[in-house]
């Protein structure tokens, strides 16, 4: 608890709280906000499985033994319906401007919400495009966005409880649907949000150039072009 209580965002967003109250001479409790969910490790044996890859083949063991211990943890609390709201936000932008972004997009939800919280699929799905639009959201991220509420509230999109229950391929199947949202994202959620263990996103850029340099001969001196990478 002591952690969470110290830790840059819980503290900011207090400051913040106090200072507006401050301001509005009002006398109301100030309600603290949320502390932050522990991230935990996946659940498969993640040891068990760079042993095993390291014994399978000796370049990616050279290559495990490199990168250092396994540190992966996981938001197990998030839904799919929030991470891809964060996947939509941070797409093309830069990660401190997208965090802006996203903050004060949540925030703008505090008074349906309460503070801390994540508006559900209805309360986006409901919000008028001047919300969105002064948070800093563009118009494609915003029909983005809309698209996922409602495809969340149809079903299209599952919950966290339900996705547990799914294969790989049918997540992906049932999120691609979502404007804006391809392949690349969900594996990306596969493996960071869900922790899935035997995901290979083989469209990733460093994936493919991680492969290259350790497999292919690519030296990390050479300038890489699209011909170089592997297929």
């Amino acid at each position: 608890i002591y952690r969470v209580c110290k830790s840059e965002p819980f503290q900011s967003e207090f400051l913040s709280r106090i200072e507006r109250h401050r301001t509005s001479g009002c006398d109301t409790v100030i309600p603290m906000p949320r502390p932050l969910n522990s991230p935990r490790p996946p659940r498969y044996d993640f040891a068990l499985a760079c042993q095993e890859l390291s014994a399978a083949d000796p370049k990616l063991g050279r290559l495990i033994e490199r990168a250092g211990p396994f540190t992966l943890r996981l938001s197990s609390a998030q839904s799919p319906f929030e991470a891809l709201v964060e996947s939509i936000v941070y797409q093309q932008l830069h990660s401190k401007a997208a965090a802006t972004i996203h903050r004060r997009m949540i925030e703008s939800f505090h008074d349906l919400c309460g503070a801390g919280n994540h508006p559900s699929a209805q309360h986006l799905l409901d919000c008028p495009n001047e919300q969105l639009r002064a948070a800093g959201l563009s118009k494609n991220k915003m029909l983005a966005l809309r698209d996922l509420a409602a495809k969340t509230i149809d079903g299209t999109v599952p919950t966290l409880e339900r996705s547990r229950r799914m294969s790989d391929e049918d997540i992906i199947e049932h999120l691609t649907q979502v404007r804006g949202i391809g392949r690349w994202t969900v594996e990306m959620l596969l493996i960071f949000r869900l922790g899935r263990p035997d995901v290979f996103p083989v469209s990733d850029y460093g994936v493919r150039k991680g492969f290259a340099l350790t497999f292919e001969g690519l030296k990390p001196t050479q300038k890489v072009t699209p011909d170089l990478l592997p297929k």
